[in-house]
């Protein structure tokens, strides 16, 4: 159950628990309909990190709010509209495997930054236990549940599939990719003067471009000819031990506080944006 103390609650609570948004983000883009819709229907290409604003927050809301269950299902009525043709090919944002498809890489995400930034490793049972707590997660958007998995190892496997077969090269996808790699000066911080942003984006793109693509799944890297050398590796190394290792000294109250902070901060500045009502 989704309750303090459960591993979900400590883990999704945890700020590492957002260092592999960037690639979770990159292979949600990368997913044929899911990177049509955003094309289509947002304004990604005039202000890419929009989207990332106005949803992280209310989605990590919808682990721990009082309302939890009612923001779920309001995330997924925003998505009604969200439909088209692409290249020949429908789509439309609830479909079952798309909808999952953008659940599973937060999934991923939760897993991965375990793997990477917490000195501890998950055992079969916990793994299984965390598994069950981002299924009943996603019961809460009300859509089918027939492409979830049964268990952690089915989705692992569905997951890697999933990379090594579906994902493609698309408009939105390519533009992520080019921002990942060089970075374009675009400032990574919401509603902030373009002089603090900027700033805050020089700081920010050395660490953000490892972790987008040392956190990727290999097999994606391959795929998709992103250059990951051996120094890439080592830095990356050394940047996952700093902070598994660092993170330790940071008191659990005061980290728990930073991510609940920066997450009503941003949600904050998009609230209305994020729910207007349809046209």
């Amino acid at each position: 159950m989704i309750a303090p103390g459960s591993l979900l609650w400590k883990y999704a609570g945890d700020f590492r628990s957002l260092i592999p948004g960037a690639s979770a983000g990159l292979m949600q883009l990368l997913y044929p309909p899911l990177g049509a819709g955003v094309a289509e229907h947002s304004e990604f290409f005039s202000d890419p990190f929009g989207r990332i604003y106005r949803s992280v927050p209310q989605i990590w809301a919808s682990i721990f709010e009082p309302d939890a269950a009612e923001r779920a299902l309001r995330i997924r009525d925003l998505h009604t509209g969200i439909k088209g043709v692409e290249q020949g090919r429908r789509y439309h944002a609830l479909d079952p495997e798309t909808f999952w498809w953008a659940h599973a890489t937060f999934t991923w995400e939760i897993f991965r930054s375990v793997e990477l930034f917490h000195p501890e490793t998950l055992t079969a049972d916990q793994e299984e236990e965390l598994y069950a707590e981002t299924v009943e997660w996603y019961e809460r958007y009300g859509m089918s549940m027939k492409p979830v998995p049964g268990d952690y190892a089915a989705f692992r496997a569905k997951f890697h599939r999933i990379c090594a077969e579906e994902l493609a090269p698309n408009p939105a996808a390519d533009r992520a990719l080019d921002i990942a790699l060089h970075g374009r000066g675009i400032s990574v911080l919401p509603n902030a003067p373009a002089l603090i942003g900027r700033a805050a984006s020089l700081v920010a793109e050395p660490g953000a471009r490892s972790s987008a693509f040392g956190c990727m799944p290999e097999i994606v890297r391959e795929r998709f000819g992103i250059p990951w050398s051996a120094m890439d590796r080592l830095v990356f190394a050394a940047r996952c031990q700093a902070i598994s290792r660092g993170w330790e000294a940071v008191p659990d109250g005061i980290n728990r506080m930073a991510l609940r902070t920066m997450l009503r901060y941003v949600g904050s500045a998009t609230r209305e944006q994020r729910y207007r009502p349809a046209a």
